[in-house]
């Protein structure tokens, strides 16, 4: 069971940073630092006051800048690759009694595959808003995507199970999407 758990807190924390890459690292820097969680062995930076400072000011950055037009389509292109690595630390992190191996692939299978596909799913959407409606639509979109990170986190966090079983719906739902929207483009080429 204790490992249902962690693997949860890892899945449902790697989601979040596909949202955005900040909050959920700070989350856990915060849960590992006030020993709400325990990092696995070689994670305990995680929780030291430097990473928090470092962590906090990174999200207040990250937070800010998708308000502020062009600036939020270049973090897009920076978030894409560290929502994956944010994905992986998050979930290699989470699972403190594994095999260090087993661990670093669930890693960056689990948490990276699981934030490299959400990332990839807001940035299309962050594009389509920005052609649909000159780029007006955008700070909604932030605005969504901000909710959904620090929502995420809490409730993964307080129902860590439940999470990882929404964080699962919302893989398969984004996947399908994903594969309908390439269909599309193939059948206009």
């Amino acid at each position: 069971m204790q490992f249902l758990v962690a693997g949860a807190l890892g899945l449902g924390l790697a989601a979040s940073s596909g949202f955005r890459v900040f909050v959920p690292l700070l989350a856990a820097s915060l849960a590992y630092h006030f020993d709400y969680m325990t990092p696995a062995s070689g994670f305990a930076w995680l929780g030291s006051w430097p990473a928090l400072i470092t962590l906090a000011t990174a999200t207040l950055v990250e937070i800010a800048g998708y308000y502020i037009p062009v600036v939020d389509h270049f973090l897009d292109t920076l978030t894409t690759p560290a929502s994956f690595v944010a994905g992986t630390i998050l979930m290699t992190s989470a699972l403190p009694h594994l095999d260090p191996t087993l661990r670093w692939t669930l890693g960056v299978l689990v948490g990276g595959g699981t934030a490299g596909i959400i990332q990839t799913g807001t940035a299309l959407l962050r594009g389509a808003s920005a052609v649909t409606t000159g780029g007006l639509g955008n700070p909604v979109v932030a605005t969504a995507e901000n909710a959904l990170a620090v929502g995420g986190v809490a409730f993964t966090l307080l129902l860590p199970l439940v999470a990882a079983g929404v964080v699962l719906l919302l893989l398969v739902f984004m996947l399908s999407q994903l594969g309908r929207w390439r269909a599309r483009r193939r059948m206009r080429i």
